[in-house]
């Protein structure tokens, strides 16, 4: 399950032993479109080792500024608070996986 944050409740959610990535996506994004069901498949496959959230940066647009998203969609990886690394732009569900595995590997 994706959790959709907003501005305030994105902090709290960050903040997390068990990394978390988040998804900077825009309803007018084809990109993101397109990532969005790759993206809610994936979060059942981790469950419990990565926790999925997706915020707009339509709707809450002071997070693109403060988290350097230049491009969208942009996957942010969080872990206790700090920024672990990040994927930038759409990629398939079996490119997608081997980028998180390799992510969890390292942290």
């Amino acid at each position: 399950m994706v959790q959709e944050l907003n501005t305030k409740t994105l902090q709290e959610a960050i903040m997390s032993s068990t990394p978390v990535i988040v998804d900077f996506w825009a309803s007018w994004c084809g990109p993101c479109r397109m990532l969005a069901p790759v993206f809610e498949e994936l979060s059942s496959e981790y469950e419990g080792k990565l926790t999925f959230a997706k915020i707009s940066t339509e709707d809450n647009p002071d997070v693109g500024s403060t988290y350097s998203v230049a491009g969208i969609p942009c996957l942010i990886v969080f872990k206790d608070g700090k920024e672990v690394d990040r994927i930038i732009g759409f990629a398939p569900k079996p490119l997608l996986k081997q980028k998180i595995d390799a992510l969890l590997a390292k942290i």
